[in-house]
C-alpha cells in the first residue's frame, strides 16, 4: 500500500492571478463574438471544427474560474457552524446520483460532532471534489465509497474511501500539485484547490492507496478554528 503525505509546492499565487485576469479578457470577448457569428450566420454550426472550437474555448474558460478558486481557496468566511448537519446534508446532496449510478455509500456520522468554525462553501466544494473522484473511479455498477468521520484527539477525521482503480505509487507524490492531471480532460486544480482550502481550515490532508483496490483520503479538522 501506497502511503504519502503531500507537501507544500513553491507557488506564486501573484503570477497565478495576473495570469487569470489578463487572459480572462480577451476569452471573454472572443466567446462574445462567437456567440454573435453562430446567431447572426447560424450555418456556422455545421462547420466540421465548429462544436471543437467551442469545447475548447468552454475549457478554457473551465480552467480560469479554476486558476480563481485555486488563487483564493484559502481566504475563508468562517461560520460556527453545527457539523453533523452540515455533513448529513452534503451526503444527501450526493445520495440520489450514487443510487442512479449504482455507487453503494457507506455513511458514519456521529451525533457528538462539535459545532465548529468553517467555510461552509469552501469546505463543501473540498469534499464534494473528493466525493466525484471516488465516484469516477470506481466500476459502474458495484462501486463503493466510504464516507466515516471520527473525533480524534482535539480533531475531526474525515475518511473518504473508494474500491475503483487506485492512484499509482508514482503519481501520488504529483497529484495535489497544480496543473498535475491523470484525467483526460482535467485541469489538474481540483485537488490542489481541497488542499488549499482544508490547509487554511488550520487542517491537513493525506492519501493512501493501492492500484486495482482503491483509495482512501483522510482529512483532519482542528476543533478549534486557527487565528
Amino acid at each position: 500500500m501506497q502511503n504519502n503525505t503531500l507537501k507544500e509546492p513553491d507557488e506564486s499565487r501573484l503570477l497565478l492571478s495576473r495570469f487569470s485576469h489578463e487572459i480572462r479578457n480577451p476569452i471573454s470577448l472572443i466567446n462574445s463574438e462567437l456567440q454573435m457569428i453562430e446567431e447572426t450566420h447560424p450555418e456556422v454550426a455545421s462547420y466540421r471544427y465548429w462544436n471543437d472550437i467551442m469545447d475548447n474555448l468552454e475549457y478554457t474558460k473551465i480552467l480560469l474560474n479554476n486558476l480563481s478558486e485555486y488563487n483564493n481557496a484559502d481566504r475563508l468566511m468562517p461560520r460556527k457552524t453545527d457539523f453533523h448537519r452540515y455533513l448529513s446534508s452534503l451526503i444527501s446532496s450526493i445520495r440520489p446520483t450514487c443510487e442512479y449510478l449504482g455507487i453503494a455509500l457507506d455513511v458514519q456520522i456521529p451525533d457528538t460532532l462539535p459545532a465548529i468554525f468553517i467555510d461552509q462553501v469552501k469546505l463543501k466544494q473540498a469534499l464534494l471534489n473528493l466525493l466525484r473522484n471516488a465516484s469516477e473511479a470506481v466500476s459502474l455498477p458495484g462501486g463503493k465509497i466510504s464516507f466515516h468521520v471520527v473525533l480524534q484527539e482535539g480533531y475531526i477525521h474525515i475518511s473518504i474511501k473508494d474500491n475503483g482503480c487506485g492512484i499509482a505509487g508514482n503519481q501520488l507524490d504529483q497529484i495535489f500539485q497544480p496543473f498535475v492531471t491523470f484525467k483526460e480532460n482535467g485541469t489538474g486544480l481540483g485537488l490542489a484547490i481541497t488542499r488549499q482550502i482544508i490547509q487554511a481550515h488550520g487542517g491537513s490532508i493525506q492519501v493512501e492507496s493501492t492500484p486495482g483496490q482503491g483509495s482512501e483520503f483522510h482529512i483532519l479538522l482542528p476543533e478549534t478554528f486557527p487565528g
